[in-house]
């Protein structure tokens, strides 16, 4: 919805918020929205964040149930056993405190080791709370580091002076910070920042805490919230994959076929071009972190590369793994896109400076991010206040995963050169890895959960504390499988959890990223869950399908493994058994497996 994409007006946000919910509820209806349950334990008032927090939600397709502790009760909730947050079973706890909530400060005659003691017992305060939260609820816990005072007794030597409030708050952000680096599923909700973005002083605005015990200003809470579902969609797989970029005058100014590539703007040479260098600066930044840099733009394929060509520039061709450069509608570019990628339409934000082409885009490709892109000072703005790729959490991968698509392009393209689909598949020169789930790699099983969704047969979501939880129980088989070949590693692509039950086992989720599609790795997984089931005297495997909007190229996926459907519901739900035969084949004939494969055999 439009209304809630930055930047957005607050004030209709706020009293709008009823006609806005009904109306998103309307436009979801016949879709499968996230059903998650949100605990919020407050310091100060939460009412109203809650209330434009769901808002948010919704509109990434996430539909909230919220737990709300009463008014500054949040320590209470935690550390007392309070039966009715443990029975409400949240998926996420989002502890909103602020400076307001901060007990005990400094005083101008306390020691250096009096200051010392007084921060650590404050920040043992919380992490006693969340310890406990952690070994309560088994779930995500969100927190808000602190924003500062609106006033400053010393004036700048608040910042360095061991008295200073300011001082003592950015002492605590960082045990904060420090704390959320050695915890799984623990994240900070950086509202130091976002005060500072918003404005200190309209920020905080102490009428509204005095009126209302409101910690913030209720012209902020938009802008909290909106910052505050960015960790939330992220932790339930809901952002986007990949950028597509036009050229001319969105990441150079100037239009390269009339001008030619030396008068574009782009550079340290004028005022305009700095704007975009550091524009591309920004967006290759975003290549490190894993997103996937595209280009669709209206331009002769030459022009385009000369662009991207210049010498000033940052972004290179080779930092693209799809260019686009031709007179096509750029709808249709985007879907193509989308379809070389093996990625939903939905995964992509369009960033193009006419609005002409961001109206037939938002039209034409259902479910695209179309920033509104205007004058080219506020394009970092906008697409980082938006938290389209929201991080909580990097894995090793995620810095090679451009080079791993074009590796997947390459491989394409080299398809086209064999007749036979096995021999291209042999020439590929596969080898994989299946192994149980590791402490190495819990971070990428976690994310390849929330992310997967066209090759995923029951789209059940993990946190990464739930993912290790299910490894270390015994009543668990877990697999991860990792595939390279001649062009590349494609790092962890497969991950199978099955739940052992009398001899039979369960398979709650079986999941492949789309980018080693139709290469047999799911066959070499098939061979190695029967394997581990052997080992283990199971003999049975039961399957399930949960169809959903995304998933449907996996509807007939246990029939292709020789499963016999054994029940299907009114809604397509199905349940699938295998009977494991003696000998077992294997189905695997093109992918080679280092050290885990079965005994005694090759490919």
């Amino acid at each position: 919805m439009r209304e809630l994409e930055y930047p957005f007006d607050s004030e209709t946000i706020l009293k709008k918020s009823k006609k806005i919910r009904r109306e998103l509820l309307n436009q979801s209806a016949g879709t499968s929205l996230l059903i998650k349950k949100i605990a919020v334990l407050g310091g100060s008032t939460t009412h109203d964040i809650v209330r434009i927090l769901e808002l948010f939600l919704l509109n990434e397709g996430i539909q909230a149930e919220f737990y709300q502790s009463e008014y500054g009760q949040y320590w209470q909730d935690a550390m007392f056993d309070n039966p009715e947050l443990i029975a409400f079973v949240p998926d996420i706890i989002f502890i909103h405190t602020t400076c307001r909530n901060i007990s005990v400060w400094p005083s101008f005659s306390d020691s250096a080791e009096t200051v010392d003691e007084l921060i650590r017992k404050q920040a043992d305060h919380f992490t006693v709370m969340w310890d406990r939260l952690r070994e309560l609820c088994h779930c995500p816990v969100i927190q808000n580091n602190f924003d500062y005072p609106f006033y400053r007794l010393m004036g700048n030597r608040e910042a360095s002076d061991i008295h200073g409030r300011n001082y003592y708050v950015n002492r605590l952000n960082l045990l904060f910070a420090q704390y959320a680096q050695e915890h799984q599923d623990f994240y900070i909700h950086d509202i130091n920042y976002l005060s500072a973005a918003y404005g200190l002083e309209r920020w905080s605005a102490p009428s509204y805490w005095h009126m209302y015990k409101y910690a913030l200003n209720m012209q902020a809470i938009p802008e909290f919230a909106f910052n505050l579902s960015h960790i939330i969609k992220s932790l339930f797989g809901k952002n986007k994959k990949a950028l597509v970029l036009d050229l001319d005058n969105t990441l150079w100014g100037g239009v390269v076929g009339d001008d030619g590539p030396e008068q574009l703007e782009i550079g340290s040479e004028t005022s305009m071009g700095q704007v975009y260098a550091e524009i591309q600066a920004y967006l290759r930044a975003h290549k490190e972190m894993g997103i996937l840099l595209n280009v669709s733009s209206k331009n002769e394929p030459e022009n385009a590369l000369a662009g991207l060509k210049h010498p000033d520039g940052i972004l290179k061709p080779e930092d693209f793994v799809l260019i686009k450069a031709n007179w096509e509608a750029k709808s249709r570019n985007l879907l193509e896109i989308a379809k070389e990628l093996e990625i939903l339409p939905e995964a992509l934000v369009f960033v193009d400076d006419n609005p002409a082409e961001q109206e037939i885009v938002r039209q034409q490709v259902k479910g695209a991010a179309v920033p509104e892109i205007g004058a080219p000072e506020r394009t970092i703005q906008i697409l980082d206040r938006n938290g389209y790729f929201e991080v909580t959490s990097l894995s090793e991968e995620d810095g090679s995963r451009n080079a791993m698509y074009q590796a997947n392009i390459a491989r394409k393209q080299q398809e086209i050169h064999y007749g036979d689909y096995r021999e291209y598949l042999l020439s590929l020169e596969m080898t994989g890895t299946i192994k149980a789930f590791e402490p190495l790699y819990m971070a990428r099983i976690a994310q390849l959960t929330n992310k997967s969704n066209q090759f995923n047969l029951t789209t059940k979501r993990f946190t990464q504390s739930e993912i290790e939880q299910t490894a270390a129980d015994r009543n668990y088989i877990t697999l991860c499988g990792r595939l390279a070949d001649r062009f590349g590693d494609n790092g962890v692509v497969s991950v199978v959890i099955g739940r052992i039950e009398e001899a039979v086992l369960h398979l709650e989720l079986w999941l492949m990223s789309c980018r080693v599609l139709k290469r047999d790795m799911e066959y070499a997984m098939m061979d190695r869950v029967a394997e581990e089931c052997r080992k283990r005297d199971i003999a049975v495997i039961r399957g399930y399908y949960y169809p959903t909007a995304k998933n449907a190229m996996v509807k007939e996926f246990y029939d292709l493994q020789g499963f016999e459907k054994i029940k299907e519901d009114e809604k397509g739900n199905t349940v699938w058994e295998y009977l494991i035969p003696e000998p077992y084949d294997k189905k695997n004939q093109v992918i080679t497996l280092k050290n885990y494969g079965f005994k005694g055999e090759q490919p």
